[in-house]
């Protein structure tokens, strides 16, 4: 019995260029390659680090210095695809809510997101910021 090849990898580069339509070639090539994910004929999958680094990248000020509100729109609604498989997506999401919605730079967005998702909320840190952040109970070592 034949198994089903693994779901390929989406590196950060490839969804920067669906974003940033800063190569017009490339853009068209990932457009219909997330056109196929959308219409459920290829899933793509993807580590939370590759939407970390992407969110880096489109935020740079030397790169693409985007706000962070349209860095959260364009994220999020491609985590929106059923078959774009993104680990820890939930937290994913609602780190990019935070993230627009703070200060906050998106690894400890996302570290405040899935210390949200546990029963204990505790964090251990030395970074006060994580003190303004309501149901994170963040501690010293």
């Amino acid at each position: 019995m034949a198994s089903n090849p693994p779901d390929p990898y989406v590196d950060t580069d490839v969804i920067i260029r669906l974003i940033t339509h800063d190569d017009p070639k490339k853009q068209e090539a990932v457009a219909k390659l997330f056109e196929k994910v959308e219409n459920g004929e290829i899933i793509l999958t993807a580590p939370d680090t590759v939407i970390a680094d992407a969110v880096f990248v489109l935020s740079s000020p030397r790169l693409y210095h985007l706000p962070r509100i349209e860095i959260r729109d364009v994220l999020v609604s491609l985590l929106r695809y059923t078959n774009f498989k993104v680990d820890n997506k939930q937290a994913v999401t609602s780190a990019l809510e935070l993230y627009a919605s703070t200060k906050l730079d998106f690894g400890d967005c996302i570290l405040i997101a899935l210390t949200s998702q546990t029963k204990a909320k505790e964090l251990f840190s030395y970074d006060h910021d994580f003190d303004k952040i309501e149901g994170v109970i963040r501690k010293e070592p």
